[in-house]
């Protein structure tokens, strides 16, 4: 009888012991992962301890063959997600001093996240491809327009991987290769 006891008190143990165990893998998330808020909604505390960060926004030219440089100035808290999203929310409303939009009016950003290894996880509609105009240079342009603006102002960024609507795909409009992290191209800038 007593021996039926300390089984069971081991049984139980042990089932707990394997539960809190499994809470613990299932929190901590992937190996070496930094855990960071993927979005999260601006109330006053997080307006106030925002800072004024100058930016330069990478719009296309009237012609629609480079990228152009508008300066700018975004309040946005420390972290670079918060920055990255400021950035891109920026491109999507467009131009202020006679540039050309690169990304469609209708887009919105679902998520922004920065691995430690410097690659930038953005989320988009699938606004952003269902009313993307056609042909290779204004996919070139759009997708520069996202990668030089993030990478060349955000610090912590040195690639850039496009999502649309949570999934990998294989390009925006047709022409670039999406599925690898897309760095900076200065060639594009005038």
């Amino acid at each position: 009888m007593i021996a039926k006891r300390h089984i069971w008190y081991f049984v139980f143990a042990l089932t707990v012991g394997i539960v809190l165990l499994l809470v613990m893998v299932m929190r901590s998330g992937p190996p070496g992962a930094v855990r960071r808020p993927f979005e999260k909604s601006q109330r006053p505390a997080d307006l106030a301890s925002s800072q004024a960060n100058p930016v330069h926004l990478y719009f296309s030219d009237p012609a629609n063959q480079f990228l152009m440089a508008e300066e700018r100035v975004l309040k946005s808290p420390e972290q670079p997600e918060f920055l990255a999203r400021r950035i891109v929310d920026a491109l999507i409303k467009g131009p202020q001093q006679g540039l050309s939009r690169t990304i469609p009016a209708e887009t919105a950003v679902r998520a922004v996240y920065v691995t430690p290894q410097g690659i930038s996880y953005l989320d988009l509609t699938s606004a952003v491809d269902e009313n993307h105009p056609v042909g290779i240079k204004s996919e070139l342009l759009s997708i520069y327009s996202i990668v030089n603006s993030l990478v060349l102002n955000v610090t912590e960024i040195e690639a850039v991987k496009i999502l649309i609507n949570g999934d990998e795909s294989v390009t925006l409009a047709g022409h670039i290769d999406l599925q690898i992290p897309i760095k900076a191209n200065m060639l594009l800038i005038r």
